[in-house]
């Protein structure tokens, strides 16, 4: 388990939100990365250093501060959308492979080199700007179907990373709450709302939008 590539976001127009700009063109960076806490929504920081989001209404803060994504699951769109995908083409900040990043559970920590460790909180949800910036329309609805969002990730313990640094599972929560399963229950299955309330490292958003559906 490894990073192939660690991404920051290069600015771009974002027609498809209306907004000024949007940091969804991640590229491959070459050297150490710093890895910090954003701290709370709103201010466009994320957790690595350079890199930034632009909607902060829905992106960036504590819960979303580093975004992860399979390589073998971008291979594997990669047939789907008929193109090749470069590592960073989903936004994401951590291209992995051998890690089951779908598959980790919420509150799942990872150790990241020597220094870092980041922890799985949420999924990612498409928006309009993913759909635009892949020029694939139904892109949204394909996407949530496949239920392969990749997961956001908190810093826990900041330091530095880089492309090729191994990956190591050093925590796993005593429940079967995955990021797959928060996706679903987040989208086409909202009767799975109620089994997320055992992880106790969601989102409290997520955690309150969990509550109401349990006691409807």
């Amino acid at each position: 388990m490894k990073l192939l590539s660690v991404n920051v976001g290069r600015p771009r127009p974002n027609p498809w939100k209306g907004l000024s700009a949007t940091g969804i063109d991640k590229r491959p960076v070459d050297g150490p990365v710093a890895v910090i806490a954003p701290g709370p929504k709103g201010t466009g920081t994320v957790g690595l250093v350079g890199d930034r989001v632009h909607d902060v209404k829905h992106h960036g803060g504590t819960d979303q501060a580093v975004y992860a994504y399979a390589r073998e699951d971008l291979t594997g769109w990669e047939a789907e959308l008929g193109r090749p995908l470069a590592n960073g083409v989903f936004g994401e900040n951590l291209t992995t492979v051998g890690l089951d990043v779908n598959g980790a559970l919420i509150g799942e920590r990872w150790r990241i080199g020597p220094d870092v460790v980041l922890e799985a909180s949420c999924p990612r949800i498409p928006c309009a700007t993913f759909q635009g910036w892949l020029e694939r329309d139904g892109w949204i609805k394909r996407f949530t179907q496949a239920a392969l969002p990749g997961a956001y990730l908190r810093v826990i313990e900041p330091g530095e990373i880089r492309a090729a640094d191994p990956v190591e599972i050093v925590r796993r929560p005593d429940h079967d709450v995955t990021v797959a399963l928060v996706f679903r229950a987040m989208t086409r299955e909202p009767e799975l709302l109620p089994r997320l309330l055992v992880a106790d490292a969601l989102p409290e958003e997520i955690k309150e939008l969990a509550r109401r559906r349990t006691h409807a």
